[in-house]
């Protein structure tokens, strides 16, 4: 039968007849294509294909369902905000064709239609209320909102879109100054590496030239060179890994931002602005020093230039030993290196009164009966401390109304004009000067306005080997006010020079 010619594929060995219409024949018949079965095959295929379609488009847990769908939901396409109704691919053809439809304001698919409608008046929010902070409908500006400011919600979103984009831009600045940070760390760290790998290899180098005598003192180098070494590379790691923190933190507020740029629905851009754009402040504020680390090469080049005298070398390294020190930083520090300073009688001025010990002067109009002596200053009401002040040396001076706080040599001349005698008018004196709203330090006839917080004492911090002379604002915390970096060639000491109607009193630091 020709019907049943699509399965005939092999020649009849004898007389068959067809099981549809019995037609009896011996010779194979001409084949041919099976018009009912190939229909019934490319339904087959129809059927399957829709099956396997429906089951890709099926709407999961996570997915948006289409509303109108029944029976098994298919995933939406598009959210009406109109309609408040999302829509698979079918049930969208409406919004496509319809002319009242195609005005329709369509979205990606949303979950949070509902959110979009105002529970009071069952309208859609396409309103944004400034003075709240929050979406409402047409309706809600008549009733409870009324006389507030509102504005389009597409017209605000348009705002705010800018002010995200500055936002962005202030994140990626911020991204590569901290980048830059991190990169100038890195480069300290490494010139740190370098730096103490280079000294330790040539003080060993020198080391070992040295006899036996000098064992003990190399590894006491080397053990120093080390830990100046981790404690520096320490610190920089810390400050590295907050800034890579906050560096990470701010490219996730970016992503967010960028994320919430691209949101086409202006409600849902609203409402997630505010918690998305807030950013925190740093949470660090470096102040990274760029100048190279030096003073593992200044020990090592004092240990090869003093390898062949041995007294030379035990002075020298000696000193150096106290310059690898690490400078004070927090008041305990200082405190390791407190003086109690007791004032000379012999060089105080004869309107000045001392008490408390030698350590209190103030200006009084009676003149004192001090003797005559060489040392005492004639002219201003300047005073000096009786022990000269060397190595490291920590001292504070609690003020009545405007003084100077001082340091100088003591061959400083005591008679005479003030660029000769005057605490920090001449090249031998540095002096603080404090007046009831203002600083300004004195050296060699120049002075430098100083800012601070004003306190009734100051804080005076010296080393004489490495030349730092500071002074601080002391109160419930410690303020640098002025550092000196010089070279200091004579023995120094404590001074103080006190105005009419002032004092100054030379407390102990606690």
């Amino acid at each position: 039968h020709p019907e049943l010619s699509f399965y005939i594929s092999s020649p009849l060995p004898s007389e068959q007849h067809c099981p549809l219409c019995g037609d009896k024949s011996r010779r194979r018949p001409d084949l041919k294509k099976s018009v009912v079965l190939s229909e019934l095959v490319e339904d087959l295929k129809k059927t399957g294909l829709r099956a396997a379609a429906a089951d890709l488009c099926s709407a999961g847990p996570e997915d948006v369902a289409c509303d109108v769908c029944s029976g098994r939901k298919l995933k939406a396409v598009k959210s009406c905000l109109v309609c408040v109704v999302s829509y698979c691919e079918e049930h969208l053809q409406g919004h496509y064709e319809a002319a009242p439809l195609k005005k329709h304001q369509l979205v990606e698919p949303s979950k949070k239609l509902q959110e979009k409608i105002c529970s009071l008046h069952d309208e859609v929010k396409k309103i944004f209320c400034r003075t709240d902070q929050q979406c409402i409908c047409y309706l809600c500006t008549m009733d409870q909102h009324r006389g507030h400011e509102t504005v389009p919600a597409a017209a605000e979103r348009s705002q705010k879109q800018k002010e995200l984009e500055g936002s962005r831009l202030n994140i990626q600045q911020r991204i590569q100054e901290r980048e830059k940070d991190v990169k100038l760390l890195q480069q300290q760290m490494f010139a740190i590496n370098v730096s103490a790998d280079e000294a330790v290899e040539h003080s060993e180098e020198s080391f070992t030239q040295m006899i036996r005598l000098l064992q003990n003192r190399s590894l006491e180098v080397k053990r120093q060179l080390r830990s100046q070494q981790q404690t520096a590379v320490s610190g920089l790691k810390e400050l590295e890994e907050k800034l890579q923190q906050e560096i990470a933190e701010l490219k996730r507020k970016d992503v967010q931002l960028e994320q919430l740029a691209h949101t086409e629905d202006h409600t849902q851009f609203l409402h997630s602005y505010t918690s998305v754009s807030a950013l925190s402040e740093p949470t660090h504020s470096s102040n990274i020093q760029t100048a190279p680390l030096r003073y593992f090469e200044d020990v090592a080049a004092a240990v090869s230039e003093s390898r062949d005298k041995l007294q030379d070398i035990l002075r020298e390294t000696e000193e150096e030993k106290l310059l690898l020190q690490p400078q004070p930083e927090s008041r305990a520090d200082f405190l390791q290196y407190s003086q109690q300073i007791t004032l000379d009688p012999n060089s105080v001025n004869r309107k000045l009164k001392l008490s408390d010990g030698d350590r209190k002067v103030t200006f009084t109009k009676e003149v004192q009966p001090y003797s005559d002596h060489p040392d005492r200053f004639t002219v201003y009401l300047q005073v000096l401390n009786r022990e000269s002040l060397t190595g490291r040396s920590y001292w504070e001076v609690e003020r009545r109304g405007g003084v100077a706080v001082a340091v100088t040599y003591k061959n400083i001349s005591r008679a005479g004009g003030e660029e000769e005698c005057g605490f920090g008018f001449n090249d031998k004196s540095w002096g603080l000067h404090c007046y009831s709203d203002s600083f300004i330090f004195y050296h060699n006839n120049i002075h430098t306005p100083v800012s601070g917080p004003q306190s009734s004492r100051v804080g005076v911090y010296l080393d004489h080997r490495a030349g730092i002379l500071s002074f601080y604002s002391v109160s419930e915390t410690m303020t640098l006010l002025h550092r000196v970096q010089t070279s200091f060639t004579q023995p120094l000491h404590a001074g103080v020079r006190v105005y009419y109607g002032t004092s100054a009193e030379f407390v102990k630091p606690e």
